[in-house]
């Protein structure tokens, strides 16, 4: 812990500016839209890059971007609900590939068979 402070550090509670970033949009018929994320715990999050190379790779390369400072995207986001700001997430999940497999099947005959042959027995 430093026993000074210095004028070029930023105080504790103020966030660190990260400068311009690369932001997710979604296009609209007149306009872009900020996309908004989800934290893994479930809070809204605003989401920018600090490359385009880092973009393309968690999000892929046909997903669109504009650039906008960290000021910008806190009030573009928080009217949706997005007090967070994330910069350079990854992606947590495997990507998903093919028609995903069933984890629950059904055996609803072979169950009523088996009700059956039990109350037959008593």
């Amino acid at each position: 812990m430093c026993l000074f402070q210095y004028d070029d550090d930023p105080e504790p509670e103020e966030p660190d500016p990260a400068g311009l970033l690369y932001v997710p949009v979604r296009p609209g018929t007149r306009a872009v839209a900020v996309r908004v994320f989800r934290t893994p715990l479930g809070s809204r999050t605003a989401v920018g890059f600090t490359t385009v190379d880092r973009l393309t790779a968690t999000l892929g390369a046909e997903q669109p971007w504009i650039r906008l400072s960290d000021s910008v995207l806190r009030s573009l986001a928080e009217p949706l609900g997005a007090e967070l700001l994330t910069v350079d997430p990854t992606l947590t999940a495997p990507a998903v590939t093919g028609r995903p497999a069933s984890a629950v099947t059904l055996r609803t005959e072979p169950a009523a068979r088996e009700i059956g042959r039990a109350t037959r027995t008593v």
